[in-house]
């Protein structure tokens, strides 16, 4: 079946009376309180930065992607990917796999282990993912896109979610066949991240096939891809139609971007920024639950990444950050915080 031809169409911003409102969405039996979700990113939303994003806004996120090879499961990294421990309910867990047996199986030990939605990851573009024939190749063969949702719709009684690119290249844009076959093996929503693989994260998202894909389906439809502001937010809701959105490398290093768009699409109005005071002290909360989660000198070594994003845009940061990425132990990684932020505040350069 060929690629549907979805004409383009320019976002524009509605007037005042046509505010859209973070209503609350169902996914099967479960009512969340938005419908702003955290997008599953591997290496970045593990359970620190999940429950941070939930504490700040988020109405739900699922976990980091895990393999539906169960037998790599015994591996530290993938016990820490499962691992919801003190997370609110319903808590979704993303397995990426290419083979419908392993897909099922995984998805029956994910719902004894306490997962409360099953989400198949049909999106990442990443090549060690795609020369499996898992995350975004998957789209190549809707064939083999039906047997995995049938499969593991079958092997669960709880809901199962998929998320998706718009196809796999430009010439096959194929996101709304794959869609509507989603939904006929049996998905209650549909993420769709408003790129093919073939453009990665290289171009800027379009819309158009989400708005295509909304029109054509009656599950739930979240939009994906390039909202890192409350008004962009606003913007991908009118321009898509879409029941909620999703929020990727938006969140990095701004957890709180999802108070803004759920405060903005309630009222019109901006929140005044956060103050750093406030940025100080949401990271080292965060950096606090990573060295707790992780042990120390794990925690310290992914704190290092979320120290960049946190950093990025502000005031003398470089200084600050190049030490804090070099620190080995959270004590260091804590006094360089603390010590950055003092500076801020009383336009100090950090010393030496």
């Amino acid at each position: 079946m060929p690629a549907l031809r979805v004409p383009r169409m320019e976002l524009s911003f509605p007037a005042r009376s046509q505010w859209a409102t973070p209503e609350n969405m169902r996914i099967g039996p479960y009512l969340f309180e938005n419908s702003l979700a955290l997008a599953p990113m591997a290496g970045v939303t593990d359970r620190p930065f999940r429950q941070l994003c939930r504490s700040l806004g988020a109405g739900l996120a699922a976990s980091e992607m895990i393999s539906a090879d169960s037998r790599l499961w015994r591996s530290a990294k993938t016990r820490r990917r499962l691992d919801h421990r003190g997370e609110p309910e319903p808590r979704i867990v993303q397995i990426a796999g290419g083979d419908p047996d392993q897909i099922a199986e995984a998805a029956r030990l994910s719902q004894a282990h306490g997962a409360h939605i099953i989400d198949i990851n049909m999106g990442c573009p990443a090549k060690k993912v795609c020369n499996k024939a898992a995350g975004s190749a998957l789209l190549k063969d809707e064939t083999l896109v039906a047997r995995i949702i049938e499969a593991a719709v079958a092997a669960v009684s709880i809901p199962v979610t998929v998320k998706i690119r718009t196809g796999w290249s430009r010439d096959s844009r194929n996101g709304v066949q794959v869609a509507r076959i989603a939904e006929d093996a049996g998905v209650a929503a549909i993420a769709v991240h408003g790129r093919t693989r073939q453009c990665r994260y290289d171009r800027a998202a379009e819309y158009d096939t989400i708005r295509a894909i909304k029109e054509c389906v009656s599950v739930p439809v979240l939009a994906n891809g390039d909202i890192d502001s409350p008004r962009k937010a606003h913007q991908v809701l009118a321009a898509t139609g879409a029941d909620g959105i999703m929020i990727g490398r938006g969140a990095q290093g701004r957890p709180w971007l999802f108070r803004e768009i759920a405060h903005f699409l309630r009222t019109g109005e901006e929140l005044e920024p956060v103050p750093p005071a406030g940025v100080r002290d949401i990271m080292l909360g965060h950096l606090e639950n990573l060295y707790r989660f992780y042990g120390d000198d794990v925690g310290v070594r992914v704190a290092r990444k979320h120290i960049g994003w946190y950093c990025q845009g502000r005031r003398n940061a470089d200084a600050y950050r190049h030490r804090a990425v070099r620190a080995e132990t959270p004590g260091e990684q804590t006094h360089l915080t603390y010590e950055y932020f003092r500076c801020l505040a009383e336009g100090e350069p950090l010393a030496a």
